[in-house]
């Protein structure tokens, strides 16, 4: 018996070291690596946001784009890393736990055949020596004692397989999402390339472009628009059309709508029915990385659909990652076109307004109005034509 009962107690010695041994040889060299990943990362993001505290230049924006998309690249390599350092320890576990498994289904089987001829009454009146006895029932209990031990580093190496499983599925998750934003952010440096051919003067004509819709989008909500009160108007009834093409500070034809309710802007999801949509918010139509499109209310759309959404309320994609986030960081409203359909409808019934705006650039903003009937709420519609 006591033969038995030492390759038991071995095994388990054993299996214990080498877990232990080769996830402690391969953490510490992956554990360097993920310090120096981190150590860069850190230098990156303070870099970064030196450049963003200096002046709006092209070559400071091209700058913050690279060293955001390194961060990115940097961050992916960290993820990846953590990855397969926790595969390993996964495949450790799993050969810890299947060597585990396949020991006590063995012992077991032995552990039971003993304790039938090895109980105590049974071994006293079976074994002529009373002192070979009492060894050999001592020896029986360390078996039990091993195998109860044996156990419970079964059940151990099962529940971390099962955690490390679910940490090893949640680091996917985030390696997914940061694939997504470095493919957001050098699609973003492509666009701002693109549109200002690399040239420092278009892409302060953008800046001041985007600065001075801004002021007069921030200055038509605050009521300083110069407004005539056209009439009633029912839910519906047309109101307007989009400027089809570029018009005053926008650079393609869009309608800019805004609601506004006890004179604060609030979120048009908040108000709108679902639509059929095409999402173009983000690096391109249909990418993951687009704003949020979330109607839960119950009012028709001022456009007839499909509507093409190229950008959300709040902190958006084009804020984010293009030059309108040097003038302000929240969008106001949303941007919407039918590009078969420029037609613009009343939301609500109430009272229309036509009003325009003259800003810095001296372009003249036009909008229109509807004070919706019986409310505190009203709509603003701008980029249109009367």
């Amino acid at each position: 018996m006591k033969k038995l009962l030492l390759p038991v107690l071995c095994f388990i010695f054993l299996v214990s070291v080498s877990l232990f041994s080769s996830q402690s040889i391969g953490a510490q060299s992956s554990t360097e690596k993920l310090d120096d990943l981190g150590k860069q990362i850190e230098q990156y993001t303070q870099e970064l946001a030196r450049l963003q505290s200096q002046a709006s230049t092209l070559a400071n924006q091209v700058a913050q784009f690279n060293n955001q998309i390194r961060v990115t690249e940097l961050k992916i390599n960290q993820t990846q890393e953590q990855i397969t350092l926790l595969g390993g320890r996964i495949d450790q576990i799993k050969v810890s736990l299947e060597s585990l498994t396949e020991a006590f289904s063995s012992r077991a089987a032995q552990t039971y055949k003993m304790a039938r001829v090895g109980g105590t009454p049974l071994v006293l009146v079976s074994t002529p020596n009373v002192s070979d006895a009492l060894s050999t029932y001592h020896y029986l209990q360390k078996i039990q004692e091993a195998d109860r031990n044996l156990l419970t580093r079964l059940e151990s190496a099962h529940t971390a397989y099962t955690e490390q499983k679910t940490q090893l599925e949640d680091l996917e998750k985030v390696l997914g999402v940061q694939k997504q934003e470095l493919d957001g952010q050098k699609a973003a440096k492509a666009y701002l390339l693109q549109v200002t051919k690399n040239d420092e003067v278009k892409y302060n004509q953008l800046l001041n472009a985007a600065r001075a819709e801004y002021e007069s989008i921030q200055a038509i909500i605050a009521g300083k628009g110069d407004e005539e009160e056209v009439g009633h108007v029912n839910q519906g009834n047309r109101i307007a059309s989009i400027i089809d093409g570029p018009s005053c500070n926008s650079n393609g034809g869009h309608l800019h709508f805004i609601v506004r309710e006890d004179n604060q802007v609030r979120n048009p999801f908040s108000y709108l029915r679902g639509i059929d949509h095409e999402n173009c918010s983000g690096s391109s139509c249909g990418s993951s990385d687009g704003d949020p499109f979330s109607p839960s209310g119950s009012w028709d759309w001022p456009i007839s659909a499909p509507v093409k959404f190229t950008q959300g309320y709040g902190g958006t994609w084009a804020v984010r990652n293009t030059w309108v986030g040097r003038i302000y960081s929240f969008h106001n409203g949303i941007d919407i076109i039918n590009e078969g359909n420029l037609e613009i409808r009343a939301v609500q019934p109430g009272t229309l307004y036509r009003g325009s705006f003259s800003g810095s650039a001296g372009c003249r903003l036009r909008y229109v109005r509807v004070d919706h009937d019986n409310s505190n709420v009203d709509t603003l519609y701008l980029h249109i034509n009367y």
